[in-house]
């Protein structure tokens, strides 16, 4: 019996190393995490790549609102085109704005849920508290549409969501 039950417990010691959030996904408890959305961090994809601080041609100001929206929500880039996000959250609650797809930026929203002390530390990815600035560096490789938004739990699901037009 007491071999059997040491068996159980040295076979779940993986699942539980990787539920633990400290896994290569990038999720590392409260001091920071981050789930990289687009793939490789070199790597070109629909939503577009980490951009190099040297190459920025355009600097973009976000303002995060407790009323769970982006200012503004919508914006236009060109393909090719590398921009320097200055997010400031003006609001008293946590904020973040994440880079992905909708449909990442949902499925990591319920990560979030289940995960709420996780933190962002990817390129993709700024989170601030209230009243912080800071900026996130994104080049668009692509035309087409790439989703923003805050998978805080409950922000994204109360419409703090934005698109980037890639012309």
């Amino acid at each position: 019996m007491k071999k059997n039950l040491s068996v159980l417990i040295l076979s779940a010691l993986p699942v539980l190393a990787l539920a633990s959030g400290n896994h290569a996904g990038g999720h590392h408890g409260a001091s920071g995490h981050g789930h990289e959305m687009t793939g490789h961090a070199h790597v070109s994809a629909p939503v577009g790549q980490p951009g190099d601080p040297a190459r920025v041609t355009r600097t973009i100001e976000i303002e995060m609102l407790d009323t769970m929206r982006f200012m503004p929500g919508e914006i236009s880039v060109n393909a090719g085109e590398t921009v320097r996000f200055i997010v400031k959250n003006a609001g008293k609650l946590p904020h973040e704005m994440v880079i992905g797809s909708l449909d990442d930026l949902k499925a990591h929203a319920i990560e979030m849920r289940h995960n709420p002390s996780m933190m962002h530390d990817e390129p993709n990815a700024i989170t601030l508290e209230a009243g912080q600035s800071g900026s996130l560096v994104w080049k668009f490789d692509q035309s087409g549409t790439v989703d923003f938004a805050c998978t805080i739990p409950g922000h994204l699901e109360g419409g703090m969501v934005g698109k980037v037009r890639v012309n």
